[in-house]
């Protein structure tokens, strides 16, 4: 995957541009905006993913081989009753019997992950605002185990969870609503929809997000995992041709395999690669018999969580068109987090609806909520009614979680008689362009879309994954920590997911403490700095480049 070392534009062709939009200037100028690509883009699009430095990459991997080294040295230990083994193995008498655990399968867990295992399964036990309570715990045997000390964290700002509109919360009108319909219906449903378990609010909810999203009809389902993996195989199957992007989330790597379709995957965001691939599936056809395929299905997601960049979407609408295909649209991180009204990345770029065959999201970020939702043209969603998984087998959603997101998304349309929904949208993109340039000033590599509220921070090397995680904790700042096999394996990195509950002073005590850290961890490895500019609007960003 290219990972290009200067903001992206869009288009190609003008003067003193590169292939993809890509812009060359003397050191210490101002990279401007190019809009081409026949006017498909109405917006600038800036995305950025500055190459890992050679010296931090051969360290990574060095890192990593050491670390290995050392594994099979405590496994060899643990072999011969040195070291005390502590991981899951076959009884003395199974030796014999097909194994359960496999070592060399749990030989990263093993040896690797166990070493920062404190990093993540953190227990929380607040409602998941800007600010949370953390109980905290300790291991008295490297993370084998850990014991809970009874003392509870209080107020750590809250740099990780997907809150971006802020309506994770136990006070206001959403609780209010969701207290009144559990007095009313009660917690659970105990049905599917097709049998005793649709609710009036279950028919509420799914026409106010038709209408939310612009379509003919919408269908909720009660968990956003499975709106990806149980309605993809009832869409396409065998004889079908799906085309994925290589950085697809996991839900839709698991639809796409359960589908029985051919899969295909084309390099990240990048528009040459899917158009060679619909080319090629045009001309060759299916393998063997070169049969045309019964569909193509084109999969993106609208914002990509481990990268923070936002899909190419009236490029990628264009070569739908272009070549006859369908387009799975997932929405889960962009809708409510993107475009003026919140209505996701299709608002974003300010296209029609009808463009996208099918459109998927959850309630579980923006909204406060959980499940998921799919949004098309009726035809669509009453074949998903009679033969999609989730809605046959899966029991209804809950009424209160329906309450909350009814009450969630009239507050972002304006239905409410309020303008908060519309406030928190603008807040929200006001945060992530400031939390954005000002890490980039710090002279950190940040990936991604300057509008994406998902703010990837990279690391690299493994031990500084756990160093960073504990020492943001010291500060009371909780933040998200990835590493292999989540990433590529130099590429670990801090998540950051900024939301509208962050105020001002809140990003600024979080930015001052990752400027602490990222000096003692010497996190900042960006070759381009941004030059700050005092008299900057906090809510508008300007690049300029300087040499190091």
């Amino acid at each position: 995957m290219e990972r290009p070392e200067r903001p992206r534009a869009n288009g190609c062709g003008a003067h003193g541009a590169l292939r993809n939009g890509f812009v060359r200037g003397p050191p210490g100028t101002q990279i401007n905006h190019i809009v081409h690509n026949g006017g498909l883009y109405k917006r600038p699009f800036n995305e950025a993913f500055e190459e890992t430095p050679m010296l931090v990459a051969v360290l990574t991997y060095v890192g990593y081989g050491v670390l290995t080294l050392f594994g099979y040295l405590r496994d060899f230990m643990r072999q011969w009753k040195i070291e005390k083994c502590q991981n899951a193995t076959e009884r003395e008498e199974q030796k014999d019997f097909v194994p359960l655990y496999q070592d060399f399968e749990n030989f990263y867990n093993r040896n690797l992950y166990m070493r920062i295992r404190d990093s993540w399964n953190r227990p929380i036990c607040s409602v998941p605002g800007a600010k949370v309570d953390m109980m905290e715990r300790v291991s008295h045997d490297y993370n084998w185990t850990f014991t809970y000390t009874g003392r509870v964290i209080k107020d750590i700002i809250n740099m990780g969870s997907y809150n971006y509109l802020g309506f994770a919360q136990k006070t206001g009108a959403c609780q209010e609503a969701a207290s009144k319909v559990l007095s009313q219906y009660g917690a659970g449903v105990c049905s599917t929809r097709q049998e005793m378990g649709n609710l009036d609010k279950h028919e509420e909810l799914e026409k106010l997000v038709a209408r939310f999203l612009g379509v003919e009809s919408a269908m909720a389902y009660g968990m956003g995992f499975a709106t990806n993996s149980m309605n993809i195989p009832a869409l396409v199957g065998k004889g079908c041709l799906i085309l994925s992007d290589e950085l697809n989330h996991a839900s839709l790597v698991l639809g796409a395999r359960l589908s029985g379709a051919t899969i295909r995957i084309f390099k990240h965001n990048n528009m040459q690669s899917l158009e060679k691939l619909l080319k090629d599936a045009i001309v060759h056809g299916q393998p063997r018999t070169r049969r045309p395929w019964k569909k193509i299905l084109i999969l993106v997601e609208g914002i990509y969580s481990m990268e923070g960049s936002i899909v190419r979407l009236p490029e990628v609408i264009a070569l739908k068109k272009k070549y006859k295909s369908y387009l799975y649209l997932d929405e889960a991180h962009s809708i409510g987090a993107l475009g003026p009204s919140g209505r996701g990345v299709v608002d974003y770029f300010g296209l029609n609806p009808e463009d996208v065959d099918v459109m998927m999201g959850t309630f579980t970020k923006s909204f406060g909520a959980a499940g998921g939702y799919i949004g098309g043209k009726k035809e669509l969603i009453d074949y998903l009614r009679t033969y999609s998984h989730s809605a046959a087998y899966a029991t209804s959603m809950s009424p209160p979680v329906v309450e909350q997101i009814i009450t969630s998304v009239k507050c972002i349309m304006g239905e409410d008689g309020t303008t908060i929904g519309r406030a928190r949208v603008q807040q929200l993109a006001e945060n992530t362009r400031y939390f954005r340039r000002r890490l980039k000033e710090m002279g950190f590599i940040i990936y991604g879309n300057e509008d994406s509220p998902v703010v990837p921070l990279m690391l690299y090397m493994p031990a500084k994954i756990g160093a960073f995680g504990r020492e943001m904790l010291k500060r009371n700042i909780g933040v998200v920590v990835v590493g292999f096999p989540a990433t590529p394996i130099i590429e670990s990195r801090a998540r950051f997911c900024l939301s509208a509950a962050h105020t001002k002073e809140m990003l600024d005590t979080a930015l001052k403490e990752i400027n602490e850290v990222g000096d003692l961890l010497q996190l900042k490895y960006s070759r381009r700095r941004l030059v700050p500019l005092l008299d900057r609007p906090f809510d508008e960003t300007t690049y300029e480049e300087t040499e190091d």
